[in-house]
């Protein structure tokens, strides 16, 4: 006999659909599949971010957008308490929150709505650069909520799952991001767009903790004919730190062109394109952006931290973090030899395609759903 679809409510994104954001990202594509696997999806959108609100375009999955304080401190708190209220009256089994700062009311619904509670942990927040000493202290306590208040905890690498652990005693979930299959575009989108067919991409948000002044500092130390042959290429903007964004725009050598945020057919020929693509990152959980990259056979320079070379498994080049020196000095070579560059590309490219997949991500998310809501162990997910 047929049963009713599981109904899952995800709390703590900015938004649908995804313009900018790897959380953002990764609910979207888990929540077009989980439609599929019997269930039904509510997003909760921040109102700076979409105006969306209703039908998603995916049947089964509606967005509800509800106000926040767009500011920098304010605006996810705000939003998820808003949300985390919101969903009381409304018929969700499974509350999933996203990030730590949310994680925070992952409580509420668990004790007054009966329902189920999931937080996925994207990475360790509190340690971005952008926070101060108080909102440092909510974040850290939002870790510690994620591993306590919710029914089960899932986290996006095995350097996270091994963190708490260590320093809570949980056995978190491990379910990682995903890839979708390459959608290659002509270099003519490129140069429709008035943008080069050969240079370096950097594809993040402009916060500290994405390194970008560190591949400024080491591109305009390449020598002149190769970095005027492969220009910067910056696509990202601003995450309330436009200080930090304008001090990069200040200091780019003319050889940097800043992009904005880009979607859409472009972003998808800069990954189709590019020479070499740069995640100088000092914090990450697990960067969408480089499991695409290496999933369109980019040749990728990566910093050191545990979850870049967890993700890249000695398929990237790869520099000690925050050594611009060192940074400037593989870039140089990789830039200057072809194939090494195709060498690590097609071995990245294999091993994205067959170790980060969206469908098995929502196979195990999905099979968490039916244990918490059905108590059945058979769909253990633990990793």
């Amino acid at each position: 006999m047929p049963t009713d679809p599981i109904r899952v409510a995800m709390i703590g994104q900015k938004g649908y659909p995804p313009v900018h954001g790897g959380i953002e990202r990764h609910v979207a594509e888990l929540a077009r599949r989980l439609v599929p696997l019997g269930f039904e999806v509510d997003i909760y959108s921040r109102p700076h971010y979409s105006d969306l609100d209703g039908p998603a375009g995916t049947p089964g999955v509606t967005v509800l957008r509800r106000p926040s304080i767009p500011t920098k401190h304010l605006d996810a708190i705000t939003h998820t308490v808003v949300a985390s209220c919101d969903v009381l009256r409304r018929p969700a089994d499974v509350v999933h929150y996203h990030a730590l700062g949310p994680g925070l009311m992952s409580w509420l619904p668990r004790w007054f709505g009966r329902r189920r509670t999931v937080v996925t942990v994207h990475g360790l927040d509190w340690a971005r650069d952008k926070w101060g000493p108080f909102a440092r202290w909510v974040l850290r306590t939002g870790e510690t909520a994620s591993a306590r208040l919710p029914d089960r905890t899932i986290v996006v690498s095995r350097a996270l799952r091994d963190h708490y652990k260590q320093e809570h005693r949980v056995a978190a979930d491990y379910i990682p991001n995903g890839i979708t299959p390459p959608n290659y575009r002509d270099a003519g989108v490129l140069t429709a767009a008035g943008l080069p067919t050969e240079f370096v991409l950097f594809a993040a948000r402009l916060v500290p903790e994405k390194g970008c002044h560190l591949l400024l500092d080491a591109h305009a130390r390449l020598p002149g004919p190769l970095r005027r042959r492969f220009p910067l290429l910056v696509a990202g903007d601003a995450g309330f730190t436009d200080g930090y964004a304008a001090r990069l725009r200040d200091r780019a050598h003319p050889e940097v062109r800043f992009l904005g945020y880009v979607h859409g057919e472009l972003l998808e020929a800069l990954f189709s394109h590019a020479t070499v693509m740069v995640l100088p990152s000092t914090l990450e959980g697990l960067s969408i952006t480089l499991l695409e990259g290496m999933g369109y056979g980019r040749c990728c320079l990566v910093s050191d931290i545990p979850p870049n070379l967890e993700a890249a498994a000695g398929h990237a080049a790869v520099f000690p973090t925050g050594d611009a020196d060192v940074l400037r000095t593989r870039l140089e070579a990789l830039l200057e030899a072809p194939d090494e560059r195709d060498r690590l590309a097609q071995a990245g490219q294999l091993h994205a395609i067959e170790h980060y997949s969206w469908d098995r991500v929502a196979e195990r998310t999905a099979a968490l759903y039916r244990e918490l809501v059905t108590g059945d162990p058979k769909n253990q997910s633990r990793g």
